[in-house]
């Protein structure tokens, strides 16, 4: 009778703070359509993880199996990275290359947050890991995490994909905030017209894939599996590869990387002052990547005939394609005759880019660092 109620007697206080955090997770993603793909096995997880003497983690746990041979190993991400390569049609990007820019400026909240966490105490990688919040990349985030912070990785993850699911209530009022009436009626040229060549697109992931590997050989793992991906999806003649990139193997490995996070989430771990102190900053990171691409646009107005919608700069975050239709919404709200979306789709791919290249930078950087 007593293992009957083991769970019952052994319920903590942080046990029950989870479990309403966790419905939190699952009421946003259900109620709210809030990244349900990911909050809900992330809250379900936490679930989990949390119940006394769960049968779910430990060392004959499924969810610790998972996390040591998937997460601690960087198979999740890497994987996702694989699907999110063949989801993404950089073709946008490549009629209007200028966009890149707008990618690498809004990537300023990482290296914004990083200062902020060294001067709250944290370690170096320990800010860098949190810093990559702001890549408003889960993926990244992880695998970053997995690197420099395995001890952070639960907070760090759940604050990458919260916030990313945020973007429709964070960005608006921090762009109303930083630009005028006149700044968002801004009109943009429509993008050049016509298809990119076939070769252009089978080429770019290769080149992009060498060119960083070159240059950091430790990003190759991200960069190199997102344009693997890209290459399955541009080459032509693997459609079903493509499509089972982009669909089995999205969904299956989204649905375990979830509940496995949320398993990471037990409450002796995750409750307490650094996890507090990791959701504030990934808040500012966010705030810092919205910035820093609006800045970055009213910079570039300074010196150009053609003036660009600072709003454009903003979509410069890798949340695609959400960051996009934020900026298309708000453009027609100003003005519901300016289409600006291929704009922002443009600058939200090249964010995309950006999120994997700055992962890779503080991965080969920070090390070095450390060695001096």
């Amino acid at each position: 009778m007593s293992d009957l109620f083991i769970g019952l007697t052994h319920l903590s206080m942080g046990n029950l703070i989870m479990f309403l955090l966790a419905g939190l997770l699952i009421y946003l993603a259900i109620a709210k359509d809030y990244e349900p793909m990911l909050l809900l096995p992330i809250g379900f997880g936490a679930i989990l993880a949390n119940i006394p003497f769960s049968s779910a983690v430990g060392p004959d746990g499924f969810l610790t199996l998972l996390y040591k041979t998937c997460i601690e190993s960087e198979l999740f991400p890497v994987l996702i990275f694989i699907a999110v390569g063949a989801m993404i049609d950089f073709g946008p990007l490549l009629q209007n290359p200028f966009m890149l820019f707008f990618g690498a400026a809004a990537q300023f909240g990482i290296f914004a947050t990083m200062l902020i966490a060294i001067v709250c105490g944290f370690s170096l990688k320990e800010a860098a890991a949190i810093g990559i919040i702001g890549a408003a990349d889960g993926p990244t985030s992880i695998y970053v995490a997995t690197k420099f912070a395995k001890n952070l990785l639960a907070p760090i993850s759940v604050a990458a994909y919260s916030y990313m699911s945020l973007v429709p209530i964070i960005q608006p009022p921090v762009i109303k905030f930083l630009t005028s009436r006149q700044e968002r009626l801004i009109r943009m040229e429509s993008p050049r017209q016509g298809q990119v060549p076939q070769i252009v697109k089978i080429l770019f992931p290769i080149l992009v894939t060498l060119i960083a590997g070159i240059f950091a050989p430790i990003s190759v793992a991200l960069v190199g599996s997102l344009m693997f991906g890209n290459l399955i999806r541009e080459c032509g003649v693997l459609d079903r590869l493509s499509k089972t990139a982009q669909h089995e193997l999205a969904n299956l490995v989204t649905i375990l990387l979830g509940i496995t996070i949320g398993s990471s989430m037990e409450a002796l771990h995750f409750l307490n002052y650094k996890t507090l102190l990791i959701m504030a900053m990934g808040a500012v990171a966010f705030v810092f990547d919205t910035a820093g691409g609006v800045w970055f646009a009213q910079g570039l107005n300074l010196f150009l005939k053609q003036k660009v919608n600072p709003m454009i700069g903003a979509a410069g975050i890798s949340a695609f394609p959400m960051s996009a239709r934020v900026i298309q919404r708000l453009a027609q709200q100003e003005d519901p005759t300016n289409f600006v979306l291929m704009q922002a789709v443009s600058a939200n791919v090249a964010g995309q880019l950006g999120s994997v290249v700055a992962g890779g930078l503080l991965l080969a950087i920070i090390p070095a660092l450390l060695l001096r």
